[in-house]
């Protein structure tokens, strides 16, 4: 193994015949994810697009919600809400995050700075090198 890499996640997919329902896992756990039945998938779970897109708001808010337990701050709830959209160079992600609790103005401000300290929003942001080779069975 190549002493600059350092394992952080894995996980396999897996399809069969059924149109495009694909088993994603990584360890103990699995998830379904498709295409919508308009583009011929059976919709029963989440596209790669929304699963994307949850994986970045899910460790948001619980990169957020780390750091107010550690500031002790008094947040009841956090909601983030993300859509991505083509654009000409490629694609854009918003976001909107709401806070439920008691947060000053400066608090805020610097919780919207901590949001780009989540592990999946640097990658995605970051330098990203995917490589693909044929694993011959």
């Amino acid at each position: 193994m190549d002493p600059e890499k350092k394992s952080v996640a894995k996980a396999e997919a897996h399809i069969a015949r059924t149109h495009y329902q694909t088993i994603a896992s990584s360890g103990k756990h699995a998830i379904i994810i498709d295409e919508p039945e308009d583009l011929n998938g059976g919709d029963t779970g989440m596209n790669p697009f929304e699963l994307l897109l949850s994986s970045l708001g899910s460790c948001t808010v619980i990169t957020l919600r780390m750091y107010i337990e550690r500031k002790m701050w008094i947040v009841d709830e956090i909601h983030i809400e993300l859509e991505a959209f083509a654009v000409p160079n490629g694609y854009l992600v918003e976001s909107k995050v709401t806070f439920t609790g008691n947060l000053t103005a400066e608090q805020t401000e610097r919780l919207l700075q901590i949001t780009e300290a989540c592990p999946i929003h640097k990658l995605l942001s970051g330098n990203v090198i995917i490589k693909t080779k044929v694993n011959n069975a």
